[in-house]
């Protein structure tokens, strides 16, 4: 028996959950927030209790001893040495990482120098693995890249129709992201499907404040919807997605704006915030829908329909689709954007759902009927578990 800590870092946060291996046993889990700033905030669940406390945290190795101290307090261990080794979510692998990898000094290196592809995210990654080799000297660490299943995509499916030099000088080009949750969700819809991945056709659906789309072939991702950054593909909570690239110097000029400031827009005041002036959680959004308001009506209408545009081409670029695979926030939980989404695609895919069960689902289940040409699954993603299990496979524990 092994135990391994999945880690999920951000630039102020850091989540994970601790397993016991192969049994795939979750021993704990929990979050640690506003890290850097005056206070921050600790979570832990022991023994089915979710215990909260606000406590100073001023970095992320601060951070990492307070978790580790609570893992031996709460007796989850009963010494550090019980832990034999940590997975990382990276979020920018860039071209060079296709799988998860045994983190080296390399592997470090080109990380850091994908900084500037994934500033926010690849930054407090290297600082919290810094934090938990300082802590946990003794033992190994894989580094898991959100960017790394999609490394399968062809040339025509990943670069831009821009100058070529741009991707030779500046790799610029379609990574995408959630390639754990995406392959990890292909993965157990070929169980529900009662087939091997690789018989299977697959689109998977990770629908959440950042949300992206990917075509699974033979358990190869072949397209996705996000592109160098998370900023491209469908509409999100407060992301803009696709738009026409004239619409940003168009608007620079009119608010006589940075691109800095036109990037915050773009980021965190476009999508179903930007368009709802509501929110940008589709909870408030639906009940704004619920209550008449027509911009939030307009949002979820807009939402569905990039969605399946997205989706009709994944379905071209396939040539025949076994299942749709809804999972995420939006996902698993928002059951009127699914039933838009699904409506919208009965006549083209010869989709049926069953609308009284998908209206009452948040949970691993079937939505299709028995004679729907494609069909429909709400799986919630793991990217914890992939994390623990890519971990194990390569340090060999």
């Amino acid at each position: 028996m092994s135990k391994i800590i999945a880690v999920n870092s951000g630039s102020s946060s850091l989540k994970f959950q601790l397993f016991d291996m192969p049994a795939e046993k979750v021993l704990t889990s929990g979050n640690i927030e506003r890290i850097g700033l005056e206070m921050g905030i600790f979570g832990i669940n022991v023994n089915g209790e979710k215990i909260s406390k606000e406590v100073p945290v001023p970095n992320h190795q601060a951070a990492v001893d307070l978790l580790l101290n609570a893992l031996v307090d709460y007796h989850i261990v009963e010494d550090l040495s019980e832990i034999q080794g940590a997975g990382h979510r990276i979020v920018q692998g860039g071209p060079y990482f296709s799988h998860s990898v045994k983190v080296d000094e390399d592997v470090v290196n080109k990380v850091r120098e994908l900084i500037e592809l994934a500033p926010l995210h690849n930054a407090a990654h290297l600082t919290c693995y810094e934090a938990f080799k300082n802590a946990l000297p003794n033992i190994e660490h894989v580094f898991v890249f959100d960017t790394a299943f999609h490394q399968t995509m062809e040339p025509d499916s990943y670069l831009y129709p821009v100058p070529y030099e741009w991707y030779e000088n500046y790799k610029v080009r379609k990574y995408g992201a959630h390639g754990t949750s995406h392959k990890y969700v292909a993965q157990e819809t070929a169980k529900m499907l009662g087939k091997d991945v690789k018989d299977v056709n697959v689109i998977t659906c990770h629908l959440g404040s950042g949300a992206s789309i990917t075509a699974v072939k033979g358990g190869k991702c072949i397209n996705t919807s996000m592109g160098l950054s998370p900023l491209g593909g469908i509409m999100m909570g407060t992301r803009c997605g696709d738009i026409d690239p004239t619409v940003v110097y168009f608007m620079e000029k009119k608010l006589n704006c940075t691109p800095e400031e036109m990037e915050t827009y773009l980021n965190k005041k476009s999508g179903m915030v930007g368009v709802s002036g509501v929110s940008s959680d589709a909870r408030d959004v639906e009940n704004g829908l619920k209550e008449g308001n027509e911009r939030c009506k307009l949002t979820f209408d807009l939402y569905a329909n990039r969605v399946i545009n997205i989706l009709g081409g994944y379905v071209m670029q396939l040539g025949h689709v076994d299942a749709i695979t809804f999972t995420a926030g939006l996902g698993e939980h928002a059951t009127l954007v699914r039933e838009m989404i699904c409506k919208r695609l009965e006549e083209p895919l010869g989709l049926k759902v069953d609308y009284e069960l998908n209206s009452k689902c948040h949970s691993q289940k079937e939505l299709s009927t028995p004679d729907s040409k494609v069909r429909v699954f709400v799986i919630p993603t793991n990217e914890e578990l992939a994390i623990v299990r890519d971990t194990v496979e390569i340090l060999g524990l």
